[in-house]
C-alpha cells in the first residue's frame, strides 16, 4: 500500500512568499502557494475583489501532475517581474482541473472553440462576471518563433480592458450564450430512429479501422493516446460480428486490437520495471511517453486487457492487467483503500537537484543497466533495446529535442520466445531472468527521487478502478493452473482483488457520501473537498458498484448503485430535454451546464449512465421501465451525433446497440451458498467470457437479507431462488433470455459452454 506523502507546502519562514493557496487542500494549489503571484482559490473573495478594482481575472487550470504546467509556473508564475504585473493589473485564480472539472469545463469549450484544440495549462482570461474573454494554454514568458510572450499577452489583454472593456465583455457573454445553446441539446423523440444504433456502431467501427497504424497498432498517428473506449468499441463491434456468424469480419478486428494492445504493452508507454502506463507516447510507436501515470488510465486499461483476455484466453493480456493492478496496490493506495489519482511526470535527478526533469525517475543510462544487472545486462539490453548513445532514436518525434540523449526508456521490440531461442535459453527460464533484472532495477530506482504524488481519492476514477479490480476476480480465475509470474507482477490470488474493490467503495460511502443529505463530494485530501459531486462521479461509481456486486459481493452494493441512481436522476437529469446535465446546476458562478457526450481519455457520463440504466433494468423489475425510458431519451438527445461524428462516441455507439438489444439480454441466475467452493466455481464461469450484453445475478438462499432484497426488488428472482436450490445438489445456475430460462445446470463447465456459445 502506498504511504501518504506530506504536504506539498513548506514553512513560511523558509519561503519568500505566501499566498491564499497555503490553506487550500488540492496539491496542484499547493504547488503554487509560494509562488510571488498573489494567487485566490476560485470564490467569491476572488471575484468581488476583481469587481471592486474593475479588472480582469487571470484564470490558470491545471493539475499537479501536469509537465507544461510545471514549465509555465517555473517560467513565469516564479519570476518576480511576471508576477509583478500580474499582480497590479489583474486578480489571479488558480484552478485544479480535477478538483472543479465543472470550471474546467466551461472554460476549456471556450478556448477550444476559439481556437480548435486546448490543453493544459489552460489560459483564460475574464472578466469580474467570469465571461471569457481570450484565452490559451501554455505561454513561454517571452516572444519566441513568431509568438507573443505571455509578457506580451498581459500588456494586450490590459490595453484591450481600458480601451473597449465593452467590447470585449459583450463577446464573452455572446461566446456562453452560443455555448450554452450548442451543448444543452434535447431530445426531439422519445428514442432513437430504428436502425440508428446498429449503423452507428458499424460506421465507428468502419472509420477506426481507417485510421488504424497496421505498422505499431493503435487508432491514429502521433502523439499517441491508448483511448480504452476505442479498443471497447472494437471489441464489442466483434463479438457482434461472430454472433452474426461474420467470422472473417470479426477477426479483422480482433487482430486490430491485439496488435494494438500488444504494442502497448511492449511501448515505453508501459513502465516495464514496475508498472502501470504512462499518459500517451510522443511518437508513433508507443515507445517515448509522456511519463505522468493517471488513475483513469489504469482503471480503463486493465478493463480492456481483462475483456481481451476474456476473448483470447491468452495470458499475455491477463498479465498486463495484473500488472496495472499491482503497480495500483504498491504506490497508488491508501491506508484506510482510497486509490489516489496520478503521479507527476517530472522528478529531479538527484537529491539535492534545483529542479525536476521529465521522466528522470524512470529513464536509464546504459552503464547504470550494467552496474546493475552484471552478468544478466546483456540479455535485458538486448530485450529492451538498450544502448550506450540512448535509445530514443525509434522516430524523429521520440526526442526531438534531445532531452534523453544517452539515456535509455525500456521497449521490446523482440517476441520473449525469439530471444531465448537466440541464445539457447529455456524461455521460462529466460523470462525469469528478466523478472529478476526488474527487480534489481527497481530497487535501486526506489532509492531515486520519487515523482510527486497526488494523493487526492477522486470519486469518478475511483469507479473506473473499482470495476477493474471487481471484475479482475473473477476473470483472472481463468487463467490456467500453473501460470508463473514474474516482477513487477505478483501472481495474487485473484479473490484478494475483490477486496480491494469493496475497500476503495467503503472509502467512498464513509468519507464521501453523506447519507443524510444523500450526496456525494467529488474528492477528498485531508477531508471531503468543496466541490459536490458531478455526474461522472454518480456513473462511474454506479457502474464500479454494479460490477462490485455482479462479480462476487453483496447486494449492499447494488442497492447503493440504485440509491445513488435516484439521486443522480434528481441532480442531473433534464426530465423534458432528456439526458444528463455535467454539473448539479446550482453554482451561480459555473455559467455552463452542459450535456457531455464526448467519450475521450475518460468515457462521457452519459454513455456510462445509457449502460447503466440498462443493466439497472435488468436487476430491477419493479424501475425497469422507467430505466428503460431514461436511457432511450438520453440516447435520443444525441442523435445527430450518433449520425454525424460516431467516432467521437464510441461508447455511447455500445450504449446504442446495448439499449436496443435488451428484448434478447441474457440473465444469468445463480442460486447456492456463497460461502461454498461450487458457488464460486459456477460464478468464475459465468464471468468466463465476453458478453456485454449479459447480467449475472446471485443469491444466497439462506441469507434472509439477500432474499428480502430480491422479494423487494425482483419478485421473479426471489421465486427462483426458492424453486430451484435443494441443498444436496448444490449450487445451481439458469440462463434467462426473452422470458424463458434453460433448465437447472449445476457444472460450471456446463455454464461456461452455454454462455460462449
Amino acid at each position: 500500500m502506498a504511504e501518504k506523502q506530506p504536504s506539498e507546502t513548506v514553512s513560511s519562514a523558509v519561503e519568500k512568499h505566501t499566498n491564499r493557496l497555503a490553506v487550500e487542500h488540492s496539491p496542484y494549489l499547493l504547488q503554487h502557494a509560494h509562488n510571488p503571484v498573489d494567487w485566490y482559490p476560485w470564490g467569491e473573495e476572488a471575484f468581488s475583489e476583481a469587481r471592486k478594482r474593475d479588472v480582469p481575472i487571470f484564470l490558470s487550470i491545471g493539475y499537479s501532475t501536469c509537465h507544461w504546467c510545471h514549465v509555465m509556473e517555473v517560467e513565469s508564475f516564479e519570476n518576480v517581474e511576471v508576477a509583478k504585473l500580474l499582480n497590479e493589473w489583474f486578480v489571479s485564480i488558480k484552478v485544479d482541473r480535477e478538483e472543479r472539472p465543472d470550471v474546467d469545463k466551461v472554460y476549456m469549450t471556450f478556448v477550444q472553440a476559439l481556437y480548435g484544440s486546448g490543453g493544459w495549462p489552460l489560459s483564460v482570461f475574464i472578466s469580474p462576471d467570469l465571461k471569457p474573454l481570450m484565452g490559451g494554454t501554455y505561454f513561454p514568458p517571452d516572444d519566441k518563433y513568431g509568438r507573443p510572450g505571455f509578457k506580451t499577452v498581459l500588456r494586450k489583454v490590459k490595453e484591450a480592458w481600458e480601451t473597449k472593456k465593452d467590447v470585449l465583455v459583450q463577446s464573452g457573454s455572446f461566446a456562453i450564450e452560443q455555448l450554452s445553446q450548442a451543448l444543452s441539446a434535447i431530445a426531439t423523440s422519445e428514442k432513437l430512429p430504428a436502425g440508428l444504433p446498429e449503423s452507428a456502431l458499424r460506421k465507428c467501427a468502419g472509420q477506426l479501422a481507417e485510421s488504424f497504424d497496421s505498422k505499431y497498432g493503435g487508432f491514429g498517428s502521433a502523439p499517441k493516446f491508448p483511448r480504452p473506449v476505442e479498443i471497447q468499441l472494437m471489441l464489442y463491434h466483434a463479438k457482434k460480428l461472430k454472433d452474426n456468424d461474420m467470422l472473417g469480419e470479426a477477426k479483422e478486428d480482433i487482430n486490430m486490437l491485439a496488435q494494438t494492445l500488444e504494442g502497448i504493452e511492449r511501448g515505453g508507454i508501459h513502465d516495464h520495471i514496475g508498472g502501470g502506463f504512462h499518459r500517451y507516447s510522443v511518437d508513433e510507436c508507443w515507445h517515448v511517453p509522456h511519463f505522468e501515470k493517471m488513475l483513469y488510465d489504469q482503471g480503463q486499461l486493465a478493463n480492456v486487457y481483462l475483456d481481451f483476455f476474456s476473448v483470447t484466453k491468452d495470458c499475455t493480456y491477463s498479465n498486463v492487467a495484473r500488472d496495472i493492478f499491482d503497480y495500483l496496490r504498491r504506490e497508488m493506495i491508501g491506508p484506510d483503500g482510497g486509490i489516489f489519482s496520478a503521479e507527476d511526470a517530472d522528478s529531479a535527478e538527484f537529491e539535492g537537484a534545483s529542479r525536476k526533469k521529465e521522466g528522470a525517475f524512470y529513464v536509464w543510462s546504459n552503464i547504470e543497466i550494467e552496474d546493475i544487472l552484471g552478468e544478466h545486462a546483456s540479455i535485458f539490453k538486448e530485450h529492451y533495446y538498450v544502448k550506450p548513445s540512448g535509445n530514443c532514436d525509434l522516430s524523429r518525434m521520440s526526442d526531438p529535442h534531445n532531452e534523453f540523449e544517452g539515456k535509455n526508456v525500456p521497449v521490446v521490440r523482440n517476441n520473449a520466445s525469439v530471444m531465448a531461442e537466440k541464445i539457447g535459453m529455456p524461455l521460462q527460464e529466460y523470462l525469469k531472468v528478466l523478472g529478476t533484472c526488474r527487480k534489481k532495477l527497481f530497487d535501486v530506482r526506489s532509492k531515486r527521487p520519487r515523482p510527486h504524488l497526488d494523493d487526492k481519492v477522486i470519486v469518478s476514477w475511483n469507479g473506473l478502478s473499482i470495476s477493474a479490480f471487481a471484475k479482475a476476480s473473477k476473470i483472472l480465475k481463468c487463467e490456467p493452473e500453473g501460470t508463473e509470474f514474474y516482477f513487477p507482477v505478483v501472481g495474487t490470488d485473484p479473490s484478494e482483488y475483490l477486496e480491494v474493490a469493496e475497500k476503495a467503495a467503503a472509502f467512498i460511502r464513509k468519507h464521501l457520501y453523506d447519507q443524510q443529505m444523500r450526496r456525494l463530494r467529488h474528492s477528498f485530501r485531508n477531508g471531503p473537498s468543496k466541490a459536490p459531486g458531478f455526474l461522472d462521479d454518480y456513473a462511474f461509481l454506479i457502474s464500479g458498484l454494479l460490477d462490485l456486486y455482479e462479480f462476487g459481493s453483496s447486494t449492499f452494493w447494488l442497492a447503493w448503485a440504485v440509491e445513488l441512481q435516484d439521486i443522480q436522476d434528481e441532480l442531473f437529469l433534464d426530465r423534458e430535454g432528456g439526458g444528463y446535465f455535467n454539473t448539479p446546476g446550482d453554482d451561480p458562478s459555473v455559467l455552463l451546464r452542459v450535456k457531455e457526450d464526448h467519450d475521450g481519455a475518460e468515457p462521457s457520463g452519459n454513455s456510462v449512465s445509457a449502460i447503466n440504466l440498462v443493466r439497472l433494468s435488468s436487476f430491477m423489475a419493479a424501475r425497469s421501465d422507467r430505466y428503460t425510458k431514461t436511457a432511450e431519451r438520453l440516447l435520443a438527445v444525441f442523435e445527430k451525433r450518433l449520425k454525424e461524428t460516431a467516432t467521437a462516441v464510441p461508447l455511447m455507439c455500445c450504449a446504442a446497440d446495448i439499449l436496443a438489444g435488451v428484448p434478447l439480454r441474457k440473465q444469468v441466475v445463480l442460486v447456492g451458498r456463497k460461502s461454498s467452493r461450487e458457488f464460486n466455481e459456477m460464478l468464475v464461469a459465468a464471468h468466463s467470457s465476453y458478453d456485454p450484453n449479459r447480467t449475472v445475478i446471485h443469491i444466497d438462499p439462506m441469507d434472509g437479507e439477500e432474499v428480502g432484497f430480491w422479494e423487494e426488488n425482483n419478485g421473479k428472482i426471489g421465486d427462483m431462488a426458492k424453486s430451484s436450490y435443494d441443498p444436496k445438489e448444490g449450487s445451481v445456475g439458469l440462463v434467462c433470455k426473452n422470458l424463458s430460462c434453460s433448465p437447472p445446470i449445476r457444472r460450471p463447465e456446463s455454464l461456461a459452454s452455454l454462455l460462449s456459445r
